[in-house]
């Protein structure tokens, strides 16, 4: 079907790529020149638990004019067994647009197969590009353009390093990933952007000289009953002013929340001045509103 979605950042040219930043810059300094929504419907169907993904886009929609509808498993079919292709056929028909946060990408590739209207990944176990939005979007505000800089991932190589994988090769910068053994992102995407991307031996390598630091938690959603073992493969690859040290001088450290202290970062880095994660949550609101901008008008 002939319509937009926005599964991963390889839905969208480097170009728009950069307008969204700009545009969710423009809207955060000057919310009343949003393009209006009214009478326009963003369908949630959350499988995950969520708070800022969640409430950025129910007040993005609000803002916009248009509202907002919120399902989780329980509240619909879906929960029941129904094929997500029905699912998508008829919640087509019905709203606007549909922004999914579920565990399995191809479920999420499936209902977009099947809708009339744009599709949002709201996270996947394999990628998580909205996040990406409002991650360069803060990179951008405190820094300027990232083209040609480097940026260090830290932890698991998870769904949130590999949209930080597509957004190196989307914007022009240089990502260094350390990971512990076993835990490397996807191989495929790596060999797609070698040119970008280096995976490093140690922490301390990955860092030297970078102008970005990013991790995530140990254990992500579904991983709970891991979590004793991933502290103890994870030994080493705490984010903290210590390895911050090895950074250029300038570096920004950011972290996709919720964070634990004391883990995967320091309480002392994570509330200090190289963080800036307080505005890189603010940004899912004011980037998702530019995303739903292009999606819903063009």
């Amino acid at each position: 079907m002939s319509c937009r979605h926005f599964l991963t950042l390889q839905d969208i040219s480097a170009s728009e790529f950069k307008q969204i930043i700009a545009r969710a810059m423009e809207l955060k300094n000057s919310p009343q020149l949003a393009t209006r929504a009214e009478g326009k419907t963003l369908a949630l169907i959350f499988e995950k638990s969520s708070t800022r993904t969640r409430v950025a886009f129910e007040v993005a929609m609000n803002q916009l004019g248009g509202s907002a509808l919120f399902l989780s498993s329980n509240d619909s079919q879906l929960g029941r067994g129904e094929p997500v292709e029905d699912t998508a056929r008829v919640l087509s028909r019905m709203v606007d647009c549909v922004a999914i946060r579920t565990f399995d990408h191809a479920m999420l590739s499936k209902f977009a197969a099947h809708s009339s209207v744009p599709v949002i990944n709201a996270l996947t176990d394999d990628y998580h590009p909205c996040q990406l939005l409002a991650d360069m979007q803060t990179y951008f505000e405190h820094r300027g353009d990232i083209s040609g800089k480097r940026v260090t991932w830290i932890g698991d190589g998870n769904n949130m390093c590999h949209s930080y994988i597509n957004a190196a090769a989307l914007l022009d910068f240089e990502l260094r990933i350390a990971c512990p053994n076993g835990f490397e992102p996807n191989a495929e995407l790596m060999a797609k952007h070698a040119s970008r991307v280096t995976l490093c031996s140690t922490p301390e390598e990955a860092v030297t000289g970078t102008s970005l630091v990013v991790t995530d938690v140990w254990a992500s959603m579904g991983q709970e009953s891991e979590q004793s073992e991933r502290l103890a493969r994870f030994d080493g690859f705490q984010v903290n002013a210590e390895l911050m040290a090895h950074a250029a001088s300038d570096a920004l450290f950011m972290h996709c929340l919720p964070a634990h202290r004391g883990e995967e970062v320091s309480a002392e880095l994570l509330d200090g001045a190289e963080s800036v994660v307080w505005d890189e949550a603010e940004n899912r609101m004011h980037s998702q509103k530019a995303l739903l901008e292009l999606l819903l008008n063009g």
